[in-house]
């Protein structure tokens, strides 16, 4: 079983492989849902950590159908990727009604080659998901990463186990949406999933001392002195508990003597 740890910074990245994770997606504005990371974002990371790295590209928040310009950002971004030593890219392009556009998806599959490609949670805005699960097989990806269509993958776990029986191995399912050290093992024996994506990101306060009472750049309400970090040991409980999942499945499986 896959872990893979949602990160949007060296320090995170360099705790999820301390941790045991086995990957991690790199993003950057993480509150957006996760856009396209830097170039330079992504060769410090692949510099500082030998486990695979994919890097999400998303050039905005919002929605995922895009404009002729945005999607020449994306194919940019991709190459960007490459060059920067990325193992793979995680995308996800809709169409106006909200199905699958596979002819722009096919399009970006073979551009991202030899890279792995994840086609992210823009699955779980599909009105169809089955049907987008097998567009997605036809365009050529080799992952989705989808709760189900739910907030959380607990909420939809039983839609997640049929799209793990109806892929049944022509492409991976990882799920996502809130996995945890005390979820994990349930969600993988319910759904027989076997790659699963977290985001275990703590706030971490500031050191900076003085502030400036008269000014804010963000929005109302955003503490602007506060990020957010992964930690090792956050990784490694949760990394234990698949290990326990995936032990309790072999033991299940294993003829008996």
């Amino acid at each position: 079983m896959v872990l893979e740890i949602c990160v949007d910074s060296v320090e995170s990245a360099r705790a999820a492989q301390s941790g045991g994770a086995q990957r991690v997606e790199l993003c950057s504005s993480l509150l957006e849902g996760g856009i396209t990371p830097s170039s330079g974002l992504i060769g410090a990371v692949r510099e500082c950590i030998s486990i695979p790295m994919v890097a999400i590209v998303r050039p905005r928040g919002g929605d995922f159908f895009y404009s002729a310009e945005e999607l020449a950002v994306i194919k940019k971004d991709i190459a960007a990727a490459r060059n920067e030593g990325a193992n793979g890219v995680a995308l996800g392009v809709l169409l106006r009604d909200g199905r699958v556009d596979m002819e722009r998806t096919r399009e970006l599959v073979e551009l991202a080659r030899p890279m792995e490609v994840t086609f992210h949670r823009a699955i779980d805005w599909a009105p169809q998901m089955e049907e987008a699960l097998e567009q997605v097989i036809v365009a050529g990806a080799d992952r989705i990463l989808t709760s189900g269509g739910a907030q959380t993958a607990m909420l939809g776990i039983h839609r997640i186990a049929r799209l793990v029986l109806r892929a049944d191995h022509r492409i991976g399912v990882m799920v996502c949406g809130t996995v945890r050290k005390d979820n994990i093992g349930e969600i993988a024996r319910r759904t027989h999933a076997l790659e699963f994506h977290a985001s275990l990101r703590k706030m971490m306060r500031s050191p900076v001392t003085y502030r400036n009472p008269m000014l804010s750049l963000s929005e109302p309400g955003v503490d602007e002195f506060a990020r957010y970090a992964v930690a090792a040991e956050d990784v490694r409980a949760l990394r234990e508990a698949l290990a326990t999942a995936q032990d309790g499945d072999l033991a299940r499986t294993s003829p008996r003597r």
